[in-house]
């Protein structure tokens, strides 16, 4: 048995956290670029505290998903104005918008010289910028991942900018910050931390470690997503989805992923769908098509053993086996209201170019057997 687990350097976790994170930000530096969402009113206390504590505060605002025209925006915004860390405030979007600014401030030469799938891959030579980063929502798990998703406009396709290199210096997890969110970003974050809980659990690459974060997140997210949906002040399950987002991210960045995560790339790129919109419309059907292939191809895989573990873990019954947690998913999705992606413009005739680049995308490499084009399509068909 060999594997590796790395992550940011330190991660502060609980309600009110936030207040004291403030000292450890002044000691990173003396300027920061702070990367929030569309408006920055949510980070107005934090900017306020950071000024008394002596750091200056360049704000940049991310609007909507990133993409590769935001994250050189934000670097030459903070090369410009002579920030020496940086600090995000958001969602997963702002969180790798801030981890790939901080990326570019301290390695030269150009974004595509380090992208996945459509530029050189080029390892990271330097360390990032020290960077602070501040979850507002339960689904990417970011502030603990050593990617960097963005959107291509040009290619129309989402890539990544990966290194062990990016990994924050602080992930402050506040769970009070995700009170405010809609049932809708709610529903579409917390089926992204659920995605992120199963396929490293039972992907090609697992771990002892990943594993116990996995069967964990799996049991709480099984007892209070809903729970968050419905209520969004309901603290503890606020607290619980917070957990699962930062399990899920602790997993991704030391196990792998899977064709759930390999379609929602190139789907991303495509398509106007939340990233959780996409993941949750696929991963029942992804679930059936990886357990039907493994029974056909490989019945006697450890694997299929872990899809039944799954079921037992989110429905509680020890005699659950597979398909009992594909239901569960299912009908999980169904009570959150997640729309298909014809939704967002996906058409039959769309389908074939999807299959094909999300064969080329990196997490599909981790999915537990290689599935068929005519799996992957059939995937695709019920997702939508």
């Amino acid at each position: 048995m060999r594997f590796e687990f790395a992550t940011a350097t330190r991660i502060l976790f609980g309600s009110g956290t936030l207040q004291e994170a403030i000292p450890m930000a002044a000691e990173m530096g003396r300027r920061a670029i702070v990367v929030t969402g569309r408006t920055a009113e949510r980070a107005e206390s934090l900017l306020e505290q950071l000024n008394e504590e002596g750091v200056e505060t360049i704000l940049f605002n991310v609007s909507g998903e990133p993409t590769t025209d935001v994250a050189l925006a934000g670097a030459q915004l903070a090369r410009e104005t002579g920030c020496d860390f940086v600090i995000g405030m958001g969602g997963g979007s702002v969180l790798d918008t801030g981890k790939a600014i901080a990326a570019l401030l301290t390695n030269s030469g150009g974004l595509l010289d380090y992208l996945e799938v459509i530029g050189s891959g080029r390892p990271l030579t330097h360390a990032a910028a020290a960077y602070m980063a501040i979850p507002t929502t339960a689904g990417t798990g970011a502030e603990v991942t050593r990617n960097a998703v963005l959107a291509s406009p040009q290619h129309r396709v989402k890539v990544s900018l990966r290194s062990p290199l990016m990994l924050p210096r602080l992930a402050v997890v506040d769970p009070q910050l995700t009170h405010s969110m809609p049932p809708a970003v709610t529903a579409s974050t917390g089926l992204d931390a659920l995605t992120q809980v199963l396929e490293p659990y039972v992907s090609n690459q697992p771990n002892p470690m990943t594993d116990a974060l996995c069967r964990e997140g799996l049991q709480r997210a099984a007892r209070s997503l809903r729970c968050a949906y419905e209520d969004g002040r309901d603290v503890a399950a606020r607290e619980d989805m917070a957990l699962v987002s930062l399990f899920g991210g602790l997993a991704l960045a030391n196990a792998k992923l899977g064709a759930v995560h390999g379609f929602a790339g190139p789907l991303g790129g495509l398509f106007p769908a939340p990233h959780g919109v996409i993941c949750a419309r696929l991963l029942p059907p992804v679930m059936e098509a990886n357990v039907r292939a493994l029974q056909a191809r490989m019945p006697d895989s450890p694997t299929l053993a872990r899809y039944d573990e799954v079921a037992q873990l989110v429905t509680g019954k020890v005699t659950a086996a597979a398909v009992d947690g594909v239901a569960w998913v299912q009908h999980l999705c169904e009570a959150l209201g997640v729309p298909p992606l014809s939704d967002f413009g996906l058409t039959e005739e769309d389908i074939p170019s999807v299959v094909g680049k999300a064969k080329n995308a990196s997490s599909m490499k981790g999915n537990p057997i290689m599935l068929t084009d005519e799996e992957l399509t059939h995937v695709l068909r019920q997702a939508n």
